[in-house]
């Protein structure tokens, strides 16, 4: 594409941006972008020749796009920073056009889960970030104290898990310690994310024996999924508090998510990439890269999936990017019982989404709008998520037809490992700007985020108006004359 010119100092934006596809919330169309101090701060049509210090001309293949918000990634940094960090998450992050990221509260040592971790997460992030880093408070047994605490000081919410977290230090709870602090998230109107499978029916289940992905499959049922997201609608219900379903997988528990919709229940839910463009009929025996919990399903399961994001029963995308090292993935011996169940693929979300989505006539407004304006919705930045005039200027210039075939080996997230490896893509994030400036990878300049504060709405108080008394007047009865016959 062409290279940024300059622009004389006096110049009415520090950059603008033309471009014949630019999205914004119309749509797609040929417009001008002018960014001041890192904020949109004009969005015209083509032709009004904005002017900037400096310009960048889209070329012909190009979109602009609002940079994505992925609300569910694992970074685990301090603790475990040989799985992941904040520095390569956040560059993996930029190079497939996320500027926003939200950090869960595990599988970093330790977890977010009082506010003294809270700290030592935001020191180990400070000055390693290439993208805006948010982050959930962990909801864990005997932390209920310390959720008030985590919300003041800015998480977007807390996870909680009912099943074994697959790390000790981060315990699950049980479906009435969920309900209990939902009821306390409630009181504070925040948010509880849920990690939704059921421990028992699990344990009911046929166990993992090996190599063959159906066994695995057959060990985390839909039942296990179905039943906890039961409980969360039922809990959510009777406390009314905000609750969002993680990672659904499942397609059988759509009709009671949509019907706890349609009654008011305050439900969100997510899904992920792995769920919309693989199915378990495709994964081969000792593929671990593949492993995830819950598990990537049936063809079938999947198309029901891409349904639930059309009626709009599943709200976003993101990728729940979980990754380990290598020998953690047992890749050697493709043993799915003792493999780390976690997908890796933050840097390629919309390249995955657009290549199926595009087959299925699904707009790219669509798409950007499940990866961008919900996840920004889910957890409140206004400011993100949207390609219009006071929202931060976080772009990403994607070329929709270009193609690109996963080299594991490339990627920028830390250990060399993803399902797609090999896989051809279609579209190619070619920058991303976060605030107005180009992410380079090699200066941070990421913000850490915190919660919006929103001020309560005050009720202008109306001073009552003295109304004069008035003293009732005595009157007299007309006189009547009584009638003779």
């Amino acid at each position: 594409m062409p290279e940024a010119s300059d622009r004389n100092d006096a110049a009415d934006f520090d950059l603008v941006i033309r471009g014949a596809r630019v999205l914004t919330p119309a749509g797609i169309g040929p417009r001008e972008v002018g960014v001041r101090a890192g904020v949109i701060a004009a969005v015209e049509p083509l032709g009004t020749n904005l002017a900037g210090r400096e310009l960048i001309e889209l070329a012909d293949d190009e979109t602009l796009l609002p940079g994505l918000v992925d609300s569910h990634v694992h970074i685990n940094e301090p603790g475990r920073t040989d799985w992941e960090g904040f520095a390569s998450a956040t560059r993996a992050a930029a190079a497939g056009g996320v500027t926003t990221v939200v950090d869960m509260p595990l599988n970093s040592i330790p977890p977010t889960t009082t506010v003294p971790h809270l700290e030592l997460k935001r020191a180990a992030a400070t000055g390693q970030a290439f993208v805006d880093v948010g982050f959930w408070g962990g909801a864990i047994p005997g932390n209920t104290a310390d959720l008030r605490p985590l919300h003041d000081e800015g998480v977007f919410g807390f996870k909680c898990f009912l099943i074994h977290s697959g790390v000790d230090e981060f315990p699950h709870l049980e479906a009435d310690e969920m309900e209990r602090d939902m009821a306390e998230l409630e009181s504070f109107d925040s948010l509880l994310i849920v990690h939704a499978e059921d421990s028992r029916t699990i344990e009911e289940a046929p166990a993992v024996p090996g190599a063959h992905y159906a066994d695995f499959l057959a060990s985390r049922p839909r039942g296990a999924e179905n039943t906890a997201i039961a409980q969360v609608i039922e809990a959510a219900r009777r406390t009314g508090a905000r609750a969002h379903i993680l990672h659904l997988s499942s397609s059988d528990a759509l009709p009671m998510i949509a019907a706890a919709k349609r009654d008011g229940v305050r439900l969100t839910v997510e899904t992920c990439p792995h769920y919309l463009t693989l199915a378990a009929e495709q994964i081969p025996d000792g593929a671990t890269a593949f492993k995830c919990c819950p598990p990537i399903r049936e063809a079938g399961n999947r198309e029901l999936l891409w349904q639930g994001l059309e009626d709009g029963t599943i709200d976003c995308i993101v990728s729940d990017h979980s990754p380990s090292t290598l020998d953690l993935k047992d890749l050697e011996n493709g043993d799915f019982a003792v493999a780390w169940g976690g997908v890796s693929s933050l840097q390629l979300g919309l390249s995955l989404i657009w290549t199926d989505a595009r087959k299925r006539g699904i707009a790219l407004e669509q798409v950007v709008g499940w990866m961008s304006a919900a996840p920004a919705n889910l957890v409140g930045l206004d400011g993100k998520g949207r390609l219009a005039a006071g929202a931060d200027a976080d772009f990403a210039v994607f070329a929709a037809d270009d193609t690109f075939t996963v080299e594991a080996a490339k990627l920028k997230h830390k250990n060399p490992i993803t399902p797609y490896d090999g896989q051809q893509l279609t579209g190619v994030v070619r920058r991303t700007f976060l605030r107005g400036h180009e992410i380079d990878g090699v200066t941070p300049t990421g913000t850490l985020l915190r919660r919006p504060v929103v001020e309560p709405v005050e009720t202008p108080v109306v001073e009552p108006v003295e109304t004069p008394v008035v003293e009732p007047v005595e009157t007299q009865a007309p006189h009547v004359e009584e009638s003779r016959a």
